[in-house]
């Protein structure tokens, strides 16, 4: 009977000892200890997602439509209103199309509509610089027809890359974020919590089509796919044919 009350104190001295000091640190008994709550992990709470604006592209498309109105009628197809009206007419079921939730047919239009201004752009192009050796067409002229389509060049090609981005606009609308596609914006690899939900919009892709016609590079924004390093170098090309190209010569006729 001695024995196991002997026994017994050197136990609860035992334990006093080792919830007292454990390496020269005091610590605290398992009910003195923060409890760890056991269960499923439970998901942070995310942003509700929106579709992204679409009257940004819209805009843009009609105002290259109103651009042809600036071109001169020896450099532009048809009458100065035709591409406009062109325009309009393939954006109205193109609206409604993603209104009625028709995803393929308004992917098909939207392209049309883009190939269609594109096209235009390539006609006026082609005959300005056939047309420049044999100076046909006033220094005014020129300088208006180089600006029109310097313009018209950066919106035709922020609309392309606003459109096959990642699977264009209604592909992203199905995800949460933006972390994969054909240019590395900023926000897909800062560690910012409030970047986690970002997706880019017509504006981002008009600011990379603006700086690849004034710098001639992406700037901020590295291209990772094949195809859109293929779209910047031409659309690189038509604007150093258009301002350096053409826009100096007129300035050496004055």
């Amino acid at each position: 009977m001695g024995t196991f009350r002997m026994m017994e104190s050197n136990a609860k001295v035992s334990d006093e000892l080792w919830t007292t000091t454990f390496m020269g640190r005091r610590l605290g008994t398992l009910s003195h200890m923060p409890q760890v709550k056991i269960g499923p992990p439970v998901a942070a709470p995310r942003e509700p997602r929106t579709a992204e604006p679409r009257w940004p592209a819209v805009l843009a498309l009609l105002a290259t439509g109103g651009l042809h109105f600036v071109i001169p009628a020896a450099i532009r197809f048809g009458q100065e209103w035709l591409l406009l009206v062109v325009v309009s007419v393939l954006l109205i079921p193109t609206v409604v199309a993603h209104r009625a939730g028709k995803m393929l047919l308004n992917r098909v239009l939207s392209h049309t509509v883009a190939a269609a201004v594109t096209a235009s752009m390539v006609w006026s192009l082609v005959l300005l610089i056939l047309r420049l050796p044999r100076h046909l067409d006033p220094p005014q002229e020129l300088l208006r027809a180089a600006a029109a389509l310097w313009v018209v060049n950066i919106l035709v090609f922020a609309s392309w890359y606003w459109r096959l981005d990642a699977g264009g606009p209604n592909q992203r609308d199905l995800r949460d974020a933006h972390d994969e596609g054909a240019f590395l914006f900023p926000q897909m690899i800062t560690p910012w919590e409030s970047d986690k939900n970002w997706r880019p919009g017509f504006v981002d892709y008009l600011f990379l089509a603006f700086n690849t016609s004034t710098a001639f590079s992406p700037t901020d924004v590295p291209v990772l796919s094949r195809w859109a390093k293929l779209m910047m170098m031409v659309q690189a090309l038509i604007s150093l044919a258009t301002v350096a190209l053409l826009a100096a010569r007129a300035v050496n006729i004055l």
